[in-house]
């Protein structure tokens, strides 16, 4: 075999790879993308991947009249594909931001993209079918494609989204599609001519200016998308961060949701924490599931008899965060500094698994249950597990989303603890920055309230407003719904349909 027609192969072969990883890439990115700016990831995730293996299969079909200079085709691919997956994040955002008409690009990008990568493997087995039987060409090439596909779906995850996060990653990936095309390019530069050249070259040139200014291009889309001032941004390995401040005003986003604001955080915090301490008769040793923002933690530690508090989040950056800075750890009355706190960074499930500590108080501060890693915290199967951690006189309490934009959400987390046999108290309070917000309280023992400590001083509980809290008008009042399953998600459901129902009026 000629040294020149071996070079050949192997350069279509690792091209193959290459492409199989910035395909995979370009589907995770808009994926992640669209359940960042507009949630329900399940839909998303379905929606994207669906519509873009359709458009490969439209592309695979539009190759075959591709009939003459089959290299020139293949280049001109690598170009386009370069550009617009290149620039895929980046236009997304700016849509999103700024043109308020975000679904129309993303369909236009994903059937572009997928469209384009359909056309490309049938164009290389057609390229190798001198060097290789037609058997032995498509299982080269699908054999690589494949594994590039496994590539990138370990890739994206564990090293591009928390290194380099959304942005950079797709300046990068329209770069790694240029390089396949200068490779090309330099097998059948023969053919071409130096023109094709002097254009990639034009295009990396874009693309790496693109990557290096991508935190100013961040910067600029941000600002748009939140109102105040951005003083923090961060994309750590679970989620994307952002604290933002106006006049002393602080408000914390996690992918894009609002966690609290600082002009009305006490209500949401008292609320969530003082009737569970006042229902569970001792509060010896605490447990908070989220919470990193150590609002919740500084409500704990008003009471003295409180002797040790287990604080579980997940993301270690935003536990550090609350910790470390000046201004937020302000906020939580330096709550992390008292020698009665433990941090740990794990997963909840995973923990509470391998714990063996009974609690007499467990707080459940976590993100609405918008996709299937949260739901699953608010499942049958999750609560039995806090049951079993719980002390005999102790009391659970977890956020509980709307119960006027999502009522079904919100009376599902209500029946799924009392599918696992605990007495129930739901109640729900009104935060500006929330709007009407609902919580529920489990016990083994039925529910009683007792007057509020005296010493402990509150900007905004009282007795009579706990009172109030218990009370349900006909129009959010309880539904017959089903409980939380990880097998079924039900909750995802209902919290997604009780939103958009709003979110469309």
């Amino acid at each position: 075999m000629p040294q020149q027609t071996k070079t050949k192969e192997i350069t279509l072969l690792f091209s193959t790879f290459i492409i199989a990883i910035c395909g995979l890439v370009y589907e995770l990115l808009e994926s992640t993308i669209s359940s960042y700016l507009l949630g329900d990831s399940i839909y998303h995730f379905s929606l994207i991947i669906g519509l873009f293996m359709s458009s490969m299969g439209i592309g695979a079909w539009l190759s075959r009249f591709i009939n003459t200079r089959l290299e020139r085709a293949f280049i001109l691919l690598q170009m386009s594909i370069a550009l617009i997956g290149g620039f895929c994040a980046f236009l997304l955002f700016y849509a999103f931001a700024y043109i308020q008409n975000y679904q129309a690009f993303l369909y236009l990008i994903t059937i572009s993209l997928g469209s384009m990568l359909g056309i490309e493997i049938p164009l290389i087995i057609r390229i190798l079918k001198e060097s290789f039987s037609l058997k032995s060409n498509i299982s080269n090439v699908f054999t690589l494609d494949y594994i590039g596909a496994l590539f990138a779906a370990l890739l994206f995850p564990m090293v591009l989204v928390p290194q380099l996060g959304l942005m950079q990653t797709s300046f990068l990936f329209g770069l790694l599609n240029l390089f396949v095309g200068i490779l090309a390019w330099s097998i059948f530069r023969h053919l071409l001519g130096i023109k094709y050249l002097i254009a990639m070259i034009a295009i990396a040139i874009t693309l790496i200016m693109g990557f290096i200014q991508s935190n100013q291009l961040i910067d600029i889309i941000e600002k748009k998308l939140y109102q105040h001032n951005i003083i923090y941004s961060e994309q750590t390995p679970y989620q994307k961060i952002i604290v933002t401040a106006q006049k002393g005003r602080i408000q914390f986003y996690i992918n894009g949701a609002i966690q609290f604001d600082s002009i009305d955080e006490y209500r949401y915090h008292e609320s969530l924490v003082h009737p569970v301490m006042n229902i569970a008769q001792k509060h010896e040793e605490v447990l908070i599931i989220g919470g990193g923002d150590g609002m919740a933690l500084r409500e704990v530690l008003k009471y003295e008899s409180v002797e040790k508090v287990t604080l579980v989040d997940l993301d270690p950056s935003i536990t550090k965060l609350f910790k470390d800075n000046p201004l937020l750890s302000q906020l939580n009355n330096h709550a992390y500094q008292n020698n009665k706190v433990t941090v740990l960074n794990k997963d909840a499930w995973k923990f509470i698994e391998q714990s063996t500590q009974l609690y007499d108080v467990i707080i459940t501060d976590l993100p609405d249950p918008n996709n299937l890693s949260l739901s699953r915290l608010y499942s049958q199967t999750f609560y039995k597990l806090l049951k079993s951690h719980l002390s005999h006189t102790g009391a659970i309490v977890t956020q509980s989303t709307s119960p006027i934009f999502s009522k079904k959400a919100f009376w599902s987390i209500n029946k799924t603890f009392e599918a696992v046999g605990l007495y129930t108290l739901p109640y729900h309070t009104y935060i500006p920055s929330f709007g009407e917000w609902g919580f529920n309280i489990a016990s083994h023992i039925p529910i009683k309230l007792r007057a509020i400590h005296p010493k402990i001083k509150l900007h905004y509980l009282n007795d009579k407003v706990i009172q109030n809290m218990q009370h349900f008008p006909p129009d959010i009042d309880k539904v017959y719904v089903e409980s939380n399953h990880i097998s079924t998600h039900k909750l995802i459901y209902y919290y997604e349909k009780g939103w958009q129902e709003w979110y469309d009026r």
